[in-house]
């Protein structure tokens, strides 16, 4: 049976960042561990998960690098889940799909909003460009190759902006 994933798409960030986060347990025990939970109990009762889908779905999370396992009690060993730097990275990314999930319901049929912790005022993310500031999600932003991209990235994005109309590759 061939691969669904085409060869050019392996390079593409997307197709990593899936490889990370994509099944769908996973972003649902990132965003437990966003809301203070640790251990595996924790998580089970919440989710609703099988203990062999948590245990695989912690271990992924723990073998690529957004959570680590540390002891909390020694008779008999256990442990509890902490996020590392990497896995903190994820937290606008979440945030931001949340967003989009309520942006498609009534304001009255959302069961959980963002809100600023201060104030209580509920807050609508936005992806900005940190240079300029303004928002990303418009058609005034586009992908193009980047340095390390493939030939057939590069022949991709031959045409947009920062890519060289001949050669697809980033000026210099």
């Amino acid at each position: 049976m061939p691969s669904k994933i085409r060869l050019e798409d392996r390079e593409c960030p997307l197709s990593t960042a899936l490889g990370h986060v994509g099944e769908w347990w996973t972003l649902l025990i990132l965003h437990d561990v966003f809301d203070g939970f640790r251990r595996f109990d924790q998580f089970q009762a919440n989710l609703g998960i099988s203990s062999s889908m948590l245990t695989g779905r912690l271990k992924t999370l723990v073998d690529n690098g957004l959570l680590e396992r540390v002891p909390y009690q020694d008779r008999p060993v256990r442990y509890e889940y902490r996020l590392t730097e990497l896995g903190r990275s994820l937290r606008p990314v979440v945030v931001a799909l949340a967003a989009w999930g309520n942006s498609r319901l009534d304001p009255s049929g959302r069961s959980m909003i963002l809100v600023d912790a201060e104030t209580g005022e509920e807050a609508e993310p936005v992806l900005v460009d940190r240079g300029t500031g303004r928002r990303v999600d418009g058609d005034d932003f586009v992908f193009t190759a980047g340095p390390a991209a493939s030939e057939p990235f590069r022949t991709r994005y031959r045409d947009r902006p920062g890519s060289s109309p001949v050669t697809g590759e980033p000026p210099a």
